[in-house]
């Protein structure tokens, strides 16, 4: 049974469908179990394309799913017509206003975002690591929304699942990276169980960057990929069990035709 998690400030949003999906429901086996959607995964590309078409049909029928060749970039590109899954552009944002398009962002531990103006009918999805957000993504996802007619102050947005802070340890070097800039970057840290880490905070990292673009209503769903197992995908925990390949969960929003 696939899993779906919905954030209620976009369920409120008519015409619009979306869904955090995680695991489960798909027919991927063995570290890929079950419902991988990351085409660059050595898992079978008929498993893939299988998942991807459940979830599609799972969020809206007839829709036309796009993702990214994500490179943890701020770049953000307006979608005018689907491509195949093979196609996918470099970018890790992207904006529509043309129904029956779905867009999707794969991840497993980075902050999927995904934003609508319900009044302006435009809507754009984001891929936030801490490379992505730091770098302006949801700005530049912002940015081609309003290119589409929608204005910033009308936006909603969610955070779907991503690593917590708990389970978010990093180094002296990435903390001061972040300490440096001018979003008073301490308080998205906490003191790590060893020396000379630190926990990271990238859900409210990313809710912050929302909220100074001029987003006032953010949801998080705050929900950590790495704990839930039985949920979600976690490149972390892969990483940690030395699982070297590539496992993503999709993220979607579209407007209905």
């Amino acid at each position: 049974m696939l899993t779906i998690r919905r954030a209620s400030n976009l369920k409120s949003v008519s015409r619009i469908a979306h869904g955090f999906f995680g695991r489960t429901g798909g027919v991927s086996k063995g570290i890929y179990d079950s419902l991988n959607c990351g085409p660059g995964s050595s898992d079978d590309r008929d498993n893939v394309i299988e998942n991807r078409r459940r979830a599609s049909e799972a969020l809206a029928p007839d829709m036309a799913l796009v993702t990214l060749h994500q490179i943890h970039s701020a770049n953000a590109i307006r979608v005018s017509v689907p491509w195949p899954m093979a196609s996918a552009l470099p970018a890790d944002a992207m904006a529509t206003n043309l129904p029956g398009i779905a867009l999707g962002i794969l991840a497993a531990d980075c902050a999927p975002v995904l934003l609508a103006d319900g009044e302006a009918g435009v809507i754009a999805a984001a891929h936030a690591g801490w490379k992505g957000a730091r770098a302006g993504v949801v700005e530049a996802a912002i940015a081609e929304m309003e290119a589409l007619g929608a204005h910033r102050e009308r936006v909603i947005a969610a955070i779907g699942p991503c690593i917590s802070q708990a389970n978010y340890e990093v180094g002296r070097e990435f903390h001061a990276v972040f300490v440096d800039e001018s979003l008073n970057g301490e308080r998205f840290f906490e003191r790590g169980l060893r020396e000379s880490h630190y926990q990271f905070d990238l859900e409210s990292y990313v809710a912050r960057r929302l909220s100074d673009a001029g987003v006032a209503r953010i949801e998080r769903l705050s929900i950590c990929t790495y704990a839930n197992e039985a949920e979600f995908f976690s490149f972390r925990r892969n990483t940690h069990r030395g699982e070297k390949d590539y496992v993503r969960q999709l993220s979607a929003i579209d407007l209905l035709k």
